[in-house]
């Protein structure tokens, strides 16, 4: 199947500038053109956008995603360098959770003071 690039900015709410900067900086690779020279996306080029959004959703650069993309195309001879990427990668996004949970208690113990609060003042 293919897709257009209005059709990937609508329902995968990615922007067209998006998509040309991922494809000029070699993420996203071997889009096709019809005819009028308009892209198309396949579902391969869809399922790597979906990957690619989640790496810059966890925060992994632009750069760091273009090296793990590159060792993929390199194929199996880079698997453990593409776990090592994966697994370091891993780590820095637990650290972040952890990291946002412990502000989620001091936040929540703040807004339950507040309830507190409001409730002996309402008695």
């Amino acid at each position: 199947m293919a897709y257009s690039m209005k059709y990937i900015e609508e329902h995968l709410n990615v922007t067209a500038n998006t998509l040309r900067y991922y494809e000029k900086e070699g993420l996203l690779k071997n889009i096709s053109r019809d005819p009028r020279g308009h892209r198309l996306y396949t579902d391969q080029n869809v399922e790597s956008l979906s990957f690619i959004r989640t790496l810059r959703a966890t925060s992994m650069p632009i750069s760091e995603i273009k090296r793990y993309l590159d060792l993929y195309d390199m194929g199996d001879a880079t698997l453990s360098q593409r776990k090592e990427i994966m697994m370091q990668h891993k780590v820095k996004v637990q650290n972040k959770i952890n990291e946002d949970l412990k502000h989620l208690e001091a936040i929540s113990y703040k807004a339950a003071m507040y309830e507190i609060k409001e409730n002996e003042r309402n008695q």
